[in-house]
């Protein structure tokens, strides 16, 4: 396969990367809009962002299963068609089980969505032979910089309905041009052979890496799902000041992911993600310590740049283990992250409710220190086995 049929790959899949970040960033300024709609607390909020969750993790056993037999590009391109449309529900819904149906929905198709791209994106980085894995999610970042940036204003300007239309409107162009462009293996990626495709891999890395995964998450879905509440409640924040935590956070991901292939290249991935772990430890930690709205962002953007190459390292070194395919590899890392997502979003709520947001936020800082113990984990990051990729 050419080096130019890899590259155009490589920004196809950068393309679906963005479309999805900028999905969960569009849903960032609309929580705290489902919460005055319905008039729900932080403890039934968390409930509903666990079921959003719960959608999520649901479909990522199959996505693998999938993956490994039709390859990444064939689950991609339906999930991500989906996914822009599926935006609708929540906004259409008038009912908390409504609200509910609309989030299991949604929620699945971003999961799907999350688990093909990322698969995706190894296939490049094996055709390439090179790094692409923290650039990739860099256009994630950057997508959900967009996102949250734009919708505190057109939620503040003109209303929840017209931003959904404008989301769903833009998402479905973009993915619809990019989605034939993307790379496929050479051939779908299976179980080694003499394995049942119902038994889980046997390789107890990938089970470790996943809780690595875990580790990093936490704090990211905490920033996603509380931010904007911790900055309009606690802090006196106006709706479209209360997105910029979000949006400081996710840009700040993006400008560091998009220098971390190169920094992985240069340092490793066990030194890169050290030094991740520390600048997003004081970054938390200054967020939950914030006296003001205006040092919450910034600590926040501190914390994004911190945080903003140690799930990329991550997934790319479960997508890098021997003896399984990615797909495989991508699918145990990311429902183990995801399923300790789930209890996390109605935890804090319900702490929340109780405490507020600042001490959880400090929490979530000395979780980020423990990454410092467990980065030696990560090595098989610094690994990429080329291999043969086609385009159709």
């Amino acid at each position: 396969m050419s080096s130019r049929n890899a590259s155009i790959g490589r920004w196809a899949v950068a393309a679906c990367f963005f479309v999805n970040g900028f999905m969960i960033g569009s849903w960032a300024p609309q929580i705290p809009v489902v919460a005055s709609r319905f008039a729900l607390s932080e403890t039934t909020l968390g409930l509903l962002i666990l079921v959003f969750g719960c959608g999520a993790v649901s479909v990522m056993p199959l996505c693998g299963y999938l993956i490994g037999r039709f390859g990444s590009r064939v689950v991609l391109r339906v999930s991500a068609l989906i996914c822009t449309l599926s935006f609708a529900g929540l906004v259409a819904a008038t009912q908390v089980w409504q609200m509910v149906a609309a989030l299991v929905f949604f929620g699945a198709f971003l999961g799907a969505m999350d688990i093909s791209m990322n698969s995706n994106a190894v296939a490049v980085e094996r055709s390439l032979g090179r790094a692409v894995m923290s650039s990739s999610h860099g256009f994630w970042s950057l997508g959900g910089f967009v996102g949250a940036g734009v919708g505190g204003f057109l939620l503040e300007r003109y209303g929840f309905l017209a931003h959904a239309g404008v989301v769903m409107a833009f998402s479905f162009l973009l993915a619809l041009g990019t989605l034939p462009f993307l790379l496929v293996e050479a051939r779908p990626v299976r179980q080694q052979d003499g394995q049942k495709r119902s038994r889980l891999p046997r390789n107890p890395m990938v089970y470790v890496t996943g809780l690595v995964a875990l580790v990093c998450m936490l704090p990211e879905g905490a920033v996603l799902d509380w931010a904007a509440l911790y900055l309009r409640q606690e802090l006196g924040a106006g709706l479209a000041e209360a997105s910029l935590a979000f949006t400081a956070f996710s840009g700040a991901m993006a400008t560091m992911r998009f220098a971390g292939d190169r920094l992985r290249n240069r340092f490793g991935a066990v030194r890169t993600l050290r030094y991740s772990g520390i600048v997003a430890t004081v970054g938390m930690l200054g967020a939950g310590l914030a006296p003001s709205p205006g040092l919450a962002v910034i600590a926040f953007a501190l914390s994004g740049m911190g945080i903003a190459n140690m799930v990329p390292i991550v997934f790319s070194a479960a997508g890098n283990q021997p003896g399984i395919s990615p797909g495989v590899g991508m699918s145990v890392a990311t429902t183990i992250g995801y399923s300790g997502m789930l209890v996390a979003p109605s935890l804090v709520g319900f702490i929340a409710e109780r405490t507020g947001f600042a001490p959880i936020f400090i929490a979530f800082s000395l979780l980020l220190a423990c990454v410092l113990v467990l980065a030696d984990l990560v090595s098989s990051a610094d690994t990429i086995t080329v291999e043969t990729a086609r385009q159709l």
